[in-house]
């Protein structure tokens, strides 16, 4: 297989398994870019199995770069929560094809952040591509019964609150359509009323842009930060119902630049379905993949 083959055929998945080991397209572009620089040098037609070869060399760079990484992150200003991806429909970027078509919310890729390189390395491999152990394995240079060992791990890690997180489409509409109407009226009730009692909002502004620096835990709390700074003009332009990480959120406009994106998880609660989590990212850098629709949205 050629060079230029090799490249088309294999670089939208690779940028799909980074960027759900890193968490940020940007960084997963870049370590995928490096791959295919490395490899350029070498005879690619010796290369007898390409897709396990090139998934073995980007889960290397990525747990090399989540290792470094992860003194950055914990070093934070405010909660680090990954970038948010968008679906636009059109298939226009190959990439952002094949990561919608796995199903991996957004709230998922957040609780990720628990997990040590190698955890999340086996839990995306495993998850993302369906993997077996001993698939698995041969990527990592590990037995097949210690990666059994770390998937479970891995997931018992992610469980121990309430399980895996998971967005709804339906509700998740319903919500974004509430929080449209209560920024346009200044009334959170409905809004406030999809909320578990205890639910969590995380904001992340990366220290660029004013953010809540602590979770926000509670309904009542929710409601008062969030009325607090409408009333400031933190939602002041034009609020957009978008697809991110495959499920309906929400994209700010403000002064023709991407502002704000809201993400949500839900969870059944009191035999209803109710938003655990608000997952607001203002960090400019990580909303640079945004845009949003043509069409005005509807309040």
């Amino acid at each position: 297989m050629e060079y230029e083959t090799l490249y088309e055929t294999y670089k939208p998945l690779l940028i799909s398994v980074a960027y759900r080991m890193v968490g940020t397209l940007a960084d997963a572009e870049d370590l995928v870019h490096d791959v295919f620089v490395n490899i350029q040098r070498n005879d690619v037609g010796l290369i007898r199995h390409p897709q396990a070869y090139l998934i073995k060399l980007i889960t290397n760079r990525c747990l090399n770069f989540l290792t470094s990484a992860r003194q950055k992150r914990e070093t934070y200003v405010g909660p680090w929560l990954p970038e948010p991806l968008q679906s636009t429909g059109d298939h226009a970027d190959p990439a952002t094809e094949v990561i919608q078509q796995e199903t991996m919310a957004y709230g998922l890729l957040v609780m990720m952040e628990r997990l040590s390189p190698v955890e999340r390395a086996v839990f995306v491999l495993r998850e993302a591509l369906g993997y077996t152990h001993a698939e698995i394995a041969r990527v990592l240079g590990k037995s097949e019964a210690n990666c059994r060992k770390i998937y479970s791990r891995a997931k018992t890690k992610l469980q121990t609150s309430s399980g895996l997180p998971s967005c709804k489409s339906a509700q998740a509409e319903a919500l974004a359509q509430a929080f449209q109407q209560a920024v346009h009226t200044g009334k959170f009730d409905r809004f406030i009323d999809l909320l578990t009692e205890h639910a969590v909002l995380l904001s992340d502004g990366g220290g660029k842009v004013r953010a809540a620096i602590q979770p926000i835990i509670g309904r009542e709390r929710i409601r008062a930060f969030l009325e607090g700074i409408t009333r400031k003009g933190a939602f002041h332009g034009v609020l957009y119902q978008v697809t991110l990480n495959g499920q309906p959120g929400l994209l700010l406009i403000k002064n023709g630049q991407q502002a704000v994106s809201m993400a949500i998880t839900f969870a059944p609660h009191e035999n209803r379905t109710q938003a655990t989590h608000i997952f607001l990212v203002n960090n400019p850098d990580k909303l640079q993949h945004l845009s949003h629709p043509a069409k005005p949205p509807r309040v």
